[in-house]
């Protein structure tokens, strides 16, 4: 037997060897996708991708709050509400409906009401 059919033979005696070796590589990758302070797990951000859309259709169908220049961003369940928006009672009913989508947690106000040329 030559040599290389030793070392085969030696591989295939080994099976455990090849899933050990299948095993970390494989955990090697998934660690390498484990969430940073900085990020979030996949299912958490899109839940929080969901709670933007939900808000942002909320903001766009209301005959208030459409017009407005009102930026939406989710984390965590946290709705943050950014931009100028026309008069008080506007920024008022942003708030409100965000805060009415099922599963937001808290709505945080960024918004600055126009003092008339802003806009």
């Amino acid at each position: 037997m030559t040599e290389a059919h030793r070392r085969a033979s030696s591989i295939r005696a080994a099976p455990g060897l090849s899933l050990l070796l299948a095993a970390a590589v494989l955990g090697a990758a998934l660690a390498g996708c484990a969430p940073t302070p900085t990020q979030q797990p996949a299912e958490e951000a899109i839940e929080d991708g969901v709670l933007t859309a939900k808000v942002k259709i909320a903001l766009a169908d209301d005959p208030l709050t459409s017009a407005q220049q009102i930026s939406v961003s989710t984390h965590k369940g946290e709705v943050q509400l950014s931009g100028l928006v026309h008069t008080q009672e506007a920024r008022n009913r942003a708030l409100r409906l965000a805060r009415d989508v099922h599963g937001v947690r808290r709505v945080r106000d960024a918004l600055q009401v126009s003092s008339g040329g802003d806009l």
